[in-house]
């Protein structure tokens, strides 16, 4: 694991958990369990509809835990006092041959209780620099339409495609669009 801070927020680069002991991996489990069931409990579109039960919670990130590695990158936000999980956000890299200069952010999530302190930014950065370190020259996302996830990444720099409708239902079973953005980031000088 790699870490850089600020304030009282620590962004880590979570890698290589093959190493970790059964402790560790446990508890990382269990705070990202947390953040993805307050996220969705709390309206967020990002795959469950509420409630979301803790085994299906768990299966999720022992999933993308497993999967780590050169084109699935994770970051996790935490208080730097008592190092409690405040958000997360993954990259996935395009495995093509001919798109191995793109990839997509996936499942940008803050606690509620953190929302509005640079969380979400910071994570934002973080997967930017390292996409950029990789080579990376466009980041691609969706997300729900009119959202205030929609507004966040518009005022990040991200361009808005379009939405295609009835994409994803909402826990009621409402179809919802999603909106397709994209970002370019900076080629690295040569």
């Amino acid at each position: 694991m790699t870490a850089g801070a600020t304030s009282a927020i620590t962004i880590e680069h979570i890698e290589h958990i093959e190493h970790a002991d059964a402790r560790t991996l446990d508890a990382l489990v269990a705070s990202l369990v947390a953040l993805i069931t307050c996220a969705v409990d709390g309206g967020a579109s990002i795959g469950f509809h509420p409630p979301l039960r803790r085994e299906a919670a768990e299966a999720y990130w022992r999933g993308v835990l497993a999967a780590l590695g050169a084109d699935k990158l994770l970051w996790v936000a935490r208080d730097a006092g008592s190092a409690a999980v405040l958000g997360t956000v993954q990259l996935d890299r395009c495995g093509k041959q001919n798109g191995r200069h793109r990839a997509e952010v996936c499942k940008l999530m803050v606690m509620r209780s953190a929302c509005r302190a640079g969380v979400a930014s910071l994570l934002m950065a973080a997967l930017e620099a390292q996409a950029k370190g990789l080579g990376v020259s466009l980041l691609v996302l969706d997300t729900e339409a009119g959202s205030p996830a929609e507004t966040f990444y518009r005022r990040h720099g991200w361009q808005r495609v379009g939405e295609i409708p009835g994409y994803v239902t909402d826990g009621s079973g409402t179809l919802l669009a999603t909106a397709i953005h994209f970002k370019r980031l900076p080629e690295p000088a040569s």
